[in-house]
């Protein structure tokens, strides 16, 4: 009886961690579908060129911006962005077409000093030819602390995220912020250094495919483990 006892045990707590690695692989696998679709749009995106507004009402996926407009005061600094190894900052400022779309570009990222000064920021100002792709923001990290805090530069807010709304309340805009942000054409002039890289700091798709055949392949060998110990113990002395 406790023979039996103790093999169903085993056998619920194979079939327990199996479950937990096959969720792991399935869940790297829609990373890696997510990701994928991403990378997908970038080419039929630049075939056709929109306006701001038409462009944030179309359904959401990569769209090519050019439009004229002004930007709005206020520059956001979000922190922890990786490039070539070095920790810096991508610096946001509000733009607002004629026809009154708004939306944070992407200017383009800063190194970050060791102590953590942050730099001096030049807000662009006046009217402005943009061009760029509407794309989505980096992904946000953990969600630890406020997402908004004021740096001593008047006007200028350090963010370890950005959620729309919170941005648009700190920047007193009208209106909500759409999710997608303008990056900008690096050819264009003014800004900072800047690529149109979509998935910066972040895994590309054939990594999550690697992840996912290793959680599969240890849910496997989990199960072939638990066949083995099973034949052992049925196997006549």
């Amino acid at each position: 009886m406790m023979r039996q006892h103790t093999r169903l045990i085993g056998w619920v707590a194979a079939v327990g961690v199996m479950a937990v690695f096959c969720l792991l692989g399935r869940w790297q696998l829609q990373r890696m579908e997510q990701k994928q679709a991403l990378l997908d749009q970038e080419v039929p995106a630049r075939a056709q060129t929109l306006a701001l507004g038409p462009a944030l009402v179309a359904p959401p996926q990569l769209r090519w911006v050019e439009d004229h407009g002004q930007f709005l005061a206020g520059t956001v600094l979000l922190d922890n962005q990786m490039r070539e190894g070095r920790a810096g900052l991508k610096v946001y400022q509000p733009f607002r077409s004629d026809s009154g779309a708004v939306v944070l570009v992407d200017l383009g990222w800063l190194p970050m000093p060791a102590d953590r000064t942050l730099p001096v920021i030049a807000p662009r100002e006046g009217p402005a030819q943009l061009a760029g792709l509407l794309a989505p923001p980096p992904a946000p990290g953990l969600a630890v602390g406020p997402a908004m805090t004021a740096a001593k530069q008047p006007g200028v807010w350090l963010a370890s995220r950005m959620p729309p709304q919170e941005v648009a309340a700190v920047l007193k805009l009208p209106g909500a912020l759409p999710y997608s942000v303008l990056r900008l054409d690096p050819a264009l002039p003014g800004g900072y250094v800047r690529d149109l890289e979509l998935l910066p700091n972040t895994m590309p798709p054939s990594r999550h495919l690697g992840y996912a055949v290793q959680w599969f392949g240890l849910a496997l060998t989990v199960l072939v483990v638990a066949l083995v110990l099973e034949w052992r113990r049925r196997k006549p002395p």
